[in-house]
């Protein structure tokens, strides 16, 4: 990690849940919650409780310089709402097989 530079990763025990319209995309008693220097908490949910069958892969990819490169889901109405890191770099590999909103409803 770059010097001031953090990333935590934990298991939660919140309930998470991702809502778009009245469709539930994700919902989640185990996500990760990932707290990086400089960005706001971020909860990873388990692929398996992600509706994946409503998301449609987007051609968009960023690229992390602490996490790897990230590629995207989309709704019609919701381009880029969801992204994971397939092949996530060796200090935040626990976020594998997980996705991450960009609003969530945590309780």
């Amino acid at each position: 990690m770059a010097r001031g530079h953090t990333i935590t990763i934990e298991r939660g025990d919140q309930h998470v849940r991702v809502v778009h319209g009245d469709q539930v995309l994700a919902e989640t008693d185990r996500p990760l919650v990932l707290r990086e220097t400089g960005c706001p908490v971020r909860y990873y949910i388990p692929a398996e409780h992600v509706r994946l069958d409503l998301l449609t892969p987007s051609d968009t990819h960023t690229h992390c310089p602490f996490k790897g490169t990230a590629s995207y889901w989309s709704l019609p109405d919701a381009p880029d709402l969801v992204w994971a890191y397939p092949d996530p770099k060796p200090d935040v590999a626990a976020i594998r097989n997980h996705l991450c909103f960009y609003e969530v409803e945590v309780s």
